[in-house]
């Protein structure tokens, strides 16, 4: 999974966090390391989307939130990845 949105939106699914803080959670979970350009822009298109809600400042940091439509899209992603991946292990038994 390398897809900025997904991987913000699974970061949030944990809980509330600022920018810096879904970089470094992303670093943990995904061993992908995004560059502050593409973090922001991935913001800002969840935030138009809808499918995140930043919450007030705290001090000089934005925390964000998963919205219930993130949390619909990022499951619907999610069971279509599973889905993949189930035919694709299937798939390798008999490869």
């Amino acid at each position: 999974m390398n897809d900025p949105t997904l991987l913000l939106l699974a970061s949030l699914a944990e809980g509330d966090k600022h920018g810096y803080a879904m970089m470094e959670d992303i670093q943990r979970f995904a061993h992908r390391r995004l560059r502050p350009g593409t973090l922001y822009g991935a913001i800002t298109r969840l935030e138009q989307r809808g499918w995140i809600a930043p919450l007030g400042p705290r001090g000089r940091r934005q925390p964000y939130t998963l919205t219930s439509g993130g949390r619909a899209y990022l499951e619907q992603q999610v069971a279509g990845m599973e889905r993949i991946l189930k035919t694709a292990a299937r798939r390798l038994k008999h490869a």
